[in-house]
């Protein structure tokens, strides 16, 4: 570490912190990680339970934070698909370590992830997308 800084900052973190700590952020995140593209419905079945204000929202907000992009097309009747930005692939990607973790702290974690919450097809990380 010659000539670098050994201290890291945490403002950069704020924005994002504060969107993907929203209940259905990671799930959004991962769904489109796992499936590449995604239209609103296909999203809103993925995610199995979400309100379409919350999904609309939180899609809002990932946007926002440049993690997400929205693709419209210009066809009768209009399409419009959700994909990861690269942003938003390099945030799924340093996740899965952290999930790694966790799952190795099952005395904790065993009563935490409800049943309800395993049948969410986003609720499973692959490694890789569906086309």
């Amino acid at each position: 570490m010659h000539g670098e800084s050994r201290h890291l900052c945490f403002c950069p973190l704020k924005g994002v912190i504060d969107v993907i700590s929203k209940k259905w952020a990671l799930l959004i995140i991962n769904a489109l990680g796992n499936r590449g593209k995604l239209r609103f419905n296909g999203l809103m079945k993925e995610l199995n339970g979400i309100s379409p204000k919350t999904l609309s929202d939180t899609l809002k907000e990932l946007q926002a934070e440049g993690l997400v992009i929205r693709e419209s097309f210009a066809e009768i009747p209009p399409r419009v698909e959700y994909s990861l930005t690269q942003d938003g692939i390099e945030l799924r990607k340093a996740i899965i370590p952290v999930l790694k973790w966790a799952a190795t702290r099952e005395e904790v974690n065993k009563e935490r992830c409800a049943p309800t919450y395993r049948r969410i097809p986003a609720h499973k990380i692959e490694t890789s997308h569906k086309k």
